[in-house]
């Protein structure tokens, strides 16, 4: 399986921002046009697009469907996943049905895991688990609230569910520029079968370039957001860079 750089785009009002550490009122504002957005990514040869909604999170529906549909209209080949406030199936049908490729489960990975694997049964290669966490545990409602479930227990959970891949993100890492959680995210891709893709504190293209050294211990790939748009990382030579790596492994 090709290592996947992931640029995200994170919806907040029909804006595109970025939160520090999932906070709120820690949201800093990268664009008024999403669409203008993703056009200027998907200049890139990129495999993936990563799209929150972050109202829906908050809200347990989707809100930012107009931003999305401008998003999916110039997506081209491209596929295109979402997570946030998707909390049944027809929420999660609509969605697909938009366009989108694969829509991200969180909250409901949590609170109704059945769902979750009536999803992946449903609509098979589609749906993915969305797990954050905060200092090891689960964290829900777009961030808001914690749990006692470790990341790793909630992980083993969909192991036969056929979801097509694990996305963990380390909110306390989130939107910082430290690094992403290279311990937990190796940890989970060696205990799951599922393909795992790290999400949370990327600053740099030598924490991509970290990420990717795991690829072998199946983390499959990376989700980029707030060091793209203050242009610690370099989209383009990033991309070029981990297909380099990639053909000297092969």
């Amino acid at each position: 399986m090709p290592f996947e750089i992931i640029p995200a785009i994170d919806l907040l009002e029909g804006r595109v921002v970025n939160l520090e550490q999932g906070d709120y009122d820690r949201a800093t504002v990268f664009g008024e046009d999403p669409r203008a957005v993703a056009e200027r990514f998907f200049a890139h040869p990129l495999r993936r697009l990563h799209v929150v909604d972050l109202d829906g999170a908050k809200r347990g529906k989707p809100v930012n469907v107009a931003a999305l549909r401008e998003i999916l209209a110039t997506a081209g080949d491209v596929p295109v996943q979402l997570g946030g406030g998707l909390r049944d199936l027809a929420a999660i049908e609509s969605t697909l049905a938009l366009g989108v490729e694969r829509a991200i489960l969180g909250t409901v990975a949590l609170r109704d895991p059945q769902l979750v694997r009536d999803a992946a049964k449903q609509f098979p290669g589609r749906v993915a688990v969305g797990i954050d966490g905060r200092d090891g545990k689960v964290a829900v409602e777009g961030w808001l609230e914690s749990s006692e479930t470790t990341v790793l227990e909630l992980a083993r959970q969909f192991e036969d569910a056929g979801v097509a891949s694990i996305i963990y993100t380390d909110i306390a890492r989130d939107g910082m520029l430290g690094g992403p959680n290279l311990e937990l995210t190796a940890e989970l891709a060696e205990t799951l079968s599922i393909p795992v893709i790290a999400s949370g504190g990327v600053g740099s293209e030598d924490d991509l370039r970290r990420v990717q050294a795991l690829a072998g211990r199946g983390v499959s790939g990376v989700i980029v957001g707030r060091a793209v748009y203050t242009g610690a990382v370099d989209l383009g030579r990033a991309l070029a860079t981990a297909q380099q790596e990639e053909g000297a492994c092969s």
